[in-house]
């Protein structure tokens, strides 16, 4: 079945903001003496906000009740930093129009909540694009569970087989894979050679190396 439709997430693909959670993630871990390597943080990037922290409470042995304060303390300090220092990645604008001048559906599909993607949306300026957004903030399972990308697909009134979706984190790639959907990586520089992308359908370095022939090969 011949691809119609483009579904992207959104942080550390669209928008520079991993660091950013990161950085909220630190200062708040800070608080307790503890603090995130690079390879613990990388480890759950793609979860939901809740689950981030809930995975990092049980490992630091923090008392659980203190969990809804803290989601609350880290997704407010992340707007704030998106709204001080967010910026697209290179090739926002380039992909944006080469699936508009195809005449594809568009869609976005984040584990983000909805203060944040409002940010991000006018940040970059396509909310006009948009056909759907769809978070999976409220939904009983995050990625690496398809659903978020399902919904998305639904509320465009696509096929999961007409879906092509780009990714940069691991638990989004097997969302939506589980999907059914056709999957493009762009993951961060520093994890772009390990070998957990092979899953993916294609692994490009930036969104700006998206072409004619991607989508070829994405269409057999």
């Amino acid at each position: 079945m011949k691809p119609n439709t483009v579904i992207f997430d959104m942080d550390g693909l669209l928008i520079d903001s991993e660091p950013l959670w990161q950085q909220a993630a630190e200062e708040f871990f800070a608080g307790y003496g503890m603090k995130l390597s690079p390879q613990q943080y990388a480890k759950t990037t793609g979860l939901r906000t809740k689950e981030f922290l809930n995975f990092w409470f049980t490992y630091f042995k923090i008392p659980g009740e203190k969990l809804l304060d803290a989601e609350d303390m880290v997704v407010g300090r992340v707007v704030d930093l998106v709204k001080q220092k967010g910026k697209p990645l290179p090739g926002v604008t380039y992909i944006f129009d080469f699936f508009k001048e195809r005449g594809f559906n568009i869609g976005l599909a984040t584990s983000s909540g909805p203060a944040l993607i409002e940010v991000v949306i006018d940040l970059l300026n396509i909310r006009d694009d948009l056909g759907a957004v769809s978070s999976a903030n409220d939904l009983a399972f995050g990625k690496p569970h398809p659903e978020v990308y399902l919904n998305c697909a639904e509320e465009l009134a696509a096929s999961p087989w007409q879906c092509i979706c780009f990714e940069d984190s691991f638990n989004g790639m097997i969302a939506v894979k589980a999907a059914g959907m056709k999957c493009v990586v762009v993951p961060a520089p520093a994890v772009n050679q390990k070998t957990m992308w092979d899953a993916a359908d294609l692994k490009i370095p930036s969104l700006a190396c998206f072409d004619e022939s991607s989508l070829k090969i994405l269409s057999i």
